[in-house]
């Protein structure tokens, strides 16, 4: 069971012809795909997504530059509201290259801190956003004592991802690894048993400034079999495994 753990279905850019992306996928061997969220409107979005069509899983979560505390009450309410229908808290987490200013990244983490603590009242796992920010994000899972974390798309280095390593957190690997060093370095070092699939559509493709979709997620799959000179069977299995570990709800 290939599943795209991280993925944007809800954005705009996929509303003239989502179903055939749908069936790419399908075709492509996809048989999952977690969406997620960056505000309300794209919570709700992923909810009307997820019934219409089988194979989208609904996430909700605030995007870390939306520095904004009544939203995040009122996201942290919607997803109290939807708990049994959602499979992830998503995205959320830091992003210290969009957000500089030292008084704005203190509202972000406050944020971040809900959601940590919602996703250990409600045992959801968290899907998490870490730009330029990993160390700090792992530092402050860590602190919080978060459980179940899937850190996507992490930009920093192996020491920085060693202490989430060994909390048992997971790293999820978009078709992007084809075309970055920092992410071919990464998952060479990180073992198997702690990486996922992800796409991020409509970013991160294998090509630069292309759409990306959930068709490519093979693509994220191959690249590490090959990182790691092992069999995309082998590999599948895996991540497979892990995906089940994590998020146990797709699978029931």
């Amino acid at each position: 069971m290939l599943v795209d753990t991280h993925a944007h279905l809800c954005d705009a850019v996929f509303d003239a012809d989502r179903d055939a992306v749908l069936e790419n996928a399908a075709k492509a061997g996809v048989s999952a795909i977690i969406c997620v969220g960056e505000d309300l409107s794209d919570a709700d979005k992923n909810l009307g997504l997820a019934a219409r069509y089988p194979m989208i899983r609904p996430a909700a979560g605030l995007y870390p530059t939306r520095l904004d505390l009544d939203l995040a009450a009122k996201m942290i309410q919607f997803i109290r509201e939807h708990a049994n229908t959602l499979v992830a808290i998503g995205e959320v987490g830091l992003d210290y290259w969009m957000v500089k200013p030292e008084p704005d990244r203190e509202i972000q983490r406050e944020i971040f801190r809900s959601f940590i603590a919602l996703s250990d009242a409600l045992g959801l796992p968290l899907n998490v956003h870490s730009r330029s920010a990993g160390r700090q994000t792992v530092s402050m899972l860590l602190e919080c004592s978060a459980a179940r974390v899937q850190l996507h798309a992490f930009d920093g280095r192996f020491a920085t991802a060693l202490p989430a390593l060994e909390a048992g957190f997971f790293f999820s690997v978009p078709p992007s690894v084809v075309r970055s060093e920092q992410k071919k370095k990464l998952v060479k070092k990180l073992p198997l048993s702690s990486l996922l699939v992800e796409t991020d559509s409509p970013v991160l493709g294998p090509v630069p400034q292309a759409r990306n979709e959930p068709a490519h997620a093979p693509i994220a799959l191959k690249a590490i079999a090959e990182l790691k000179g092992l069999s995309e069977a082998a590999v599948m299995d895996a991540v497979a495994e892990n995906t089940r570990r994590l998020y146990p709800r797709l699978f029931s």
